[in-house]
């Protein structure tokens, strides 16, 4: 007997490999190209179950007949939706609009090269028809901007991490500068929201309303330890519902232009509904092109690479989605190497579709160079040796900050007189922290770049943001990547190996006494990093401000 194919559509197949037959079932059912997250949480929520228990169901008295089914659908009574994919592989295209026929008045949604799951894969277009079926919308009022009003921005600034909302708010004040009667609402979560408030910006009602990225990101945290790529993979529902948050913004109130700071969830269900675009768009990133760590096996490359080519044929498709794609950099920044074993090779294809801005800093490090004034403004006297520890703005990194807390009695010893001052973050709450006698525990710093240009070493992660910070002040600093972070451990490295700058230590291998023996060789070096732009946020704006 053959198991080929729908031949696995029997009990005796399931009983005997119930995951082989969901395997086969949701590739089936969802037969878009790019649908392996689609396919890998329909066979999970299968394995939820077991055979027998589907067994039983099918032999239950149900509808099987098709006369029957189609009777009972005469008989609904309430006004009905039917969304049908054209490319069903499971019922074939052609139920849905017999089940259409079938239900007085009720109406036909066929979604063109959808498969068995049109809501599932194509998710933004079946909420948008489900909410104007429910509710339908009042008659379109017909909006045309006045001369006299003011120019408008929605700015959509990252939350993973804060480092998207300094240089976001540097691009503001430039583009203030361009257009002085610009009103720019932002659309933001926790932490960027803090630094925006403390900054006097209007941060848009409906961001209330949007989904935790940052808390999600927490969620998927192990000790010194972020899959940052599988992180974003799960958090799909996540930028989803915050998709459709943004949808209604725009929805009931006009903007000239759309700013997505590594606003994900906007760039991809733009590309994939690009009917939905009514205003100019800018994509701005510091890197590009999804990468597998080297021990994520086939399967990270795969996907990694599937991710990638998506991406590529989206932009192909749709290239007038994006009006600026900006790269948070210079073209010796994006690392070598392709987007997958077949695919282009990431400079090349990252030069042909970005414009470049130079790193932006979102402050001016030349008014930072009388260091002995600065010390004497912050509180740090001239002649002490001053190492501040930061994890940036997330909740991921309480670990790093009780290891480098443990090296400290070491690291005294080593270096009489060192002052650690440690900054919990807005995540992290500092009782949560190890105390030491002499160390400084601090919760979050307003411009904390500050005291980082002021400090004699600095210990950070391997984010982007604080390690260029400390590149453009000229300051030492050790950096230690998370682990399974492609983007700290690729990305990052790379732009930090070019510019000459900073200590790479890897966490599993730094216990408390090697990191006290890294802060006395590091405290105090003289450096010799490649200089950081210091125009950047101005050419980001000079590309944005020509779009209206």
């Amino acid at each position: 007997m053959t198991v080929d194919g729908w031949a696995k559509w029997n009990r005796h197949y399931w009983l005997d490999d119930w995951r082989g037959f969901l395997e086969f079932f949701f590739a089936q059912a969802f037969t878009e190209p790019h649908s392996t997250k689609q396919i890998e949480d329909a066979i999970g929520w299968g394995l939820e179950t077991d055979p027998r228990t589907i067994v039983r169901g099918m032999e239950a008295e149900w509808p099987n007949d098709r006369e029957q089914a189609l009777r009972l659908c005469a008989g609904v009574p309430c006004p009905t939706l039917v969304i049908q994919g054209s490319g069903d592989a499971v019922v074939g295209p052609a139920r849905g609009g017999a089940v259409a026929d079938a239900i007085p008045d009720a109406e036909l949604i066929t979604v063109g090269g959808a498969g068995h799951g049109p809501h599932l894969r194509d998710p933004v277009h079946a909420n948008l028809v489900i909410r104007d079926f429910a509710c339908p919308p009042p008659l379109q009022r017909r909006w045309r901007r006045a001369r006299t009003r003011a120019k408008r921005a929605l700015y959509i600034s990252s939350p993973i991490g804060l480092g998207h909302a300094r240089r976001d708010l540097a691009i503001a004040d430039e583009l203030r500068k361009l257009h002085p009667d610009l009103e720019i609402d932002w659309l933001a979560q926790p932490p960027v929201t803090a630094v925006l408030r403390a900054h006097g910006e209007r941060i848009h009602p409906a961001s209330a309303q949007l989904a935790g990225e940052s808390r999600h990101i927490q969620s998927e945290a192990r000790e010194h330890e972020l899959n940052v790529f599988e992180a974003i993979r799960r958090m799909d529902e996540i930028m989803l519902a915050n998709f459709m948050v943004f949808c209604d913004v725009v929805r009931e109130d006009p903007y000239d232009v759309w700013i997505g700071d590594e606003a994900w969830e906007l760039d991809y269900y733009l590309h994939e509904n690009p009917e939905l675009k009514s205003a100019a768009y800018v994509w701005l990133t510091d890197f590009v092109g999804w990468l597998p760590m080297p021990d994520g096996g086939e399967r990270e490359r795969f996907l990694t690479a599937d991710y990638n080519a998506e991406m590529i044929e989206q932009i192909a498709r749709y290239p007038s989605v994006r009006d600026r794609s900006i790269f948070v950099g210079d073209p010796d920044d994006i690392v070598p190497g392709s987007f997958g074993p077949d695919g282009s090779p990431i400079r090349q294809w990252t030069e042909q579709h970005f414009d470049f801005a130079g790193y932006i800093t979102g402050f001016d490090p030349t008014r930072l160079t009388d260091r002995n004034a600065l010390r004497a403004e912050l509180g740090y006297r001239r002649d002490e040796r001053v190492c501040i520890v930061t994890v940036g703005g997330s909740g991921v990194g309480g670990e790093l900050l009780r290891r480098v807390i443990a090296s400290y009695p070491e690291a005294r010893r080593l270096v009489p007189g060192l002052r650690m001052i440690v900054v919990a973050g807005p995540r992290i709450d500092p009782d949560t922290l190890p105390a030491a006698d002499g160390l400084e525990i601090r919760p979050y710093v307003h411009d904390l770049y500050r005291h980082l240009a002021a400090c004699d070493l600095a210990i950070v992660q391997g984010g982007l943001t604080t390690t260029m910070e400390l590149t453009a002040t000229r300051r030492p600093f050790i950096y230690f990547p998370l682990e399974h972070h492609f983007e700290q451990n690729m990305h990052v490295r790379h732009r930090l190996e070019r510019y000459g700058a900073g200590r790479r230590m890897d966490y599993r291998d730094s216990p408390p006494g090697a990191i006290a023996a890294a802060i006395a060789q590091e405290i105090g070096r003289e450096v010799d990093y490649r200089p950081v732009a210091t125009d950047g946020a101005a050419r980001a704006a000079d590309l944005i401000g020509d779009l209206w």
